[in-house]
Formats: structure tokens, C-alpha cells, sequence
């Protein structure tokens, strides 16, 4: 390993749920072998990687309206679909040679250990990749704010969010064709603008801590690897 590749020393990477699916699987097994080679080529740059990863794939708290079903329950719901793809990209890591460990805010013994942070602090400098699971434990917060928490709470130099599109645009680029995409914003513009980087909650503490956040498309080959080592890919946001 050769730390002097890399700009970082720890990373959060946040994986939305969706970056393990595809047309028909909600876990599609050569899309996560392609994520899971993917972090460990940048792993193998010497930083420490924690990851975050949403349930979108499998169920949604927000849709609870459309099954008319209590928010508090399917949140819930979602915060457990997060440690099914956590389980699903560990054994993946496992599987092309990368010790991981999957910790859950959640407590479901027998399935995944409890988060302690000095201990996942522990197993980043043991050298093993940290899955985090159960988003936050409490409904009403998202995966983003689950990883901007972590983030703060392990010393991560960076928040690495890994989308399916290249960056923050001022508007949705793939209903808007000539929607601006932003290199560079600070904190304060993406409140101010109302921009869809983060959700609120997410980007003020991000901006309390002062962890940068690199937003990038995951669909294109090497970007997990660019982004680790500090290379020019997608939208910063940090300080003024």
C-alpha cells in the first residue's frame, strides 16, 4: 500500500441502495462484484474506507404514503433494507480479498455488531473495510445524514457520495437536457440554492464538522479510485 497516493487518510463512502441493482435484481450479483473491486482497488492506495449504503433498492421509508402505511414503521423498514445490502456488499468484499466488518445502529446480534465508534475506529486502523448499517437508528433521518454522522463520528477526511449521476447540477439533468453542473460549491450555496446534494440535515452538520463532500457518478468505471485518490471527478463542496 502507498498512503502517498492518496490525498485521504479515511474516507465515508456513501453508496445509495440502487448502485447494487439493476432492470431486474434488487442485488444484482456482478453490479456489487463490480462496486466491491472497485473499493478495493482504492483500499489498496493504503486509506482507511468506511461506507455507508442506502435501501433504496428494496424499500423506501419515504414511500409510506403510497402503502399508506405509518412513517415511524417504514422507516424502519428501510433502515433494515440498508443491512440486507450491507450483509450482500460485505460478502462481496469478503469475496475479492477484503476483510469487512458490518456494524448496524440497529441491535440484531447473530447478524451484525452493534456500532461502538472506537470500535469501527478499531477496525479501520486494523485495516478492514467498515460497513455501516441501520442508517442512524431513528426514523426521519436519511442514509445521507447516516453518513455524514459516521463521518464526523469516525474522523473521516472526506465524504465521498457516489451517485448515478457526474455531480450537483443546478436542476435535474436527465428531465432538464441543459442543466449546469457545478465543479466546485461551498456549504452555504447548496442551502441557499436549494440544490439536491444532500439532503438539509446532512449538509449543516458536514458544514459544522468541515468534511468535504465529493459527489460523483458510480456508474463510470474507476471513479470510487479517481475520487480516493483526490483526483478532479464530479462536485466539491467545502468551505468558502
Amino acid at each position: 500500500m502507498n498512503s502517498e497516493r492518496t490525498r485521504f487518510k479515511r474516507i465515508l463512502l456513501k453508496l445509495s441502495g440502487e448502485a447494487l441493482s439493476a432492470k431486474s435484481d434488487a442485488i444484482d450479483p456482478q453490479t456489487i462484484l463490480r462496486v466491491a473491486r472497485e473499493i478495493k482497488s482504492a483500499h489498496d492506495l493504503g486509506v482507511q474506507i468506511a461506507i455507508v449504503i442506502g435501501g433504496g433498492n428494496i424499500f423506501r421509508g419515504l414511500r409510506a404514503v403510497d402503502y399508506r402505511m405509518d412513517r415511524v414503521v417504514a422507516d424502519h423498514m428501510g433502515m433494515l433494507a440498508t443491512v440486507i445490502n450491507a450483509l450482500a456488499l460485505g460478502g462481496a468484499l469478503q469475496t475479492v480479498g477484503l476483510e469487512a466488518q458490518v456494524m448496524s445502529a440497529i441491535e440484531m446480534r447473530g447478524v451484525a455488531e452493534p456500532f461502538v465508534r472506537d470500535a469501527a475506529i478499531n477496525y479501520l486502523e486494523d485495516n478492514r473495510v467498515v460497513i455501516f448499517g441501520g442508517g442512524t437508528g431513528n426514523p426521519y433521518f436519511t442514509t445521507d445524514t447516516a453518513a455524514t454522522l459516521r463521518a464526523s463520528e469516525i474522523g473521516a477526511n472526506a465524504l465521498l457520495k457516489a451517485t448515478k449521476v457526474d455531480g450537483v447540477y443546478d436542476a435535474d439533468p436527465v428531465k432538464v437536457p441543459g442543466a449546469k453542473r457545478f465543479d466546485t460549491l461551498s456549504y452555504g450555496e447548496v442551502i441557499e440554492k436549494g440544490l439536491r446534494a444532500m439532503d438539509l440535515t446532512a449538509i449543516s452538520l458536514a458544514m459544522e464538522q468541515k468534511i468535504p463532500i465529493v459527489v460523483f457518478n458510480l456508474l463510470k468505471g474507476g471513479n470510487i479510485l479517481k475520487a480516493v485518490a483526490g483526483e478532479r471527478v464530479g462536485t466539491i463542496i467545502r468551505g468558502e
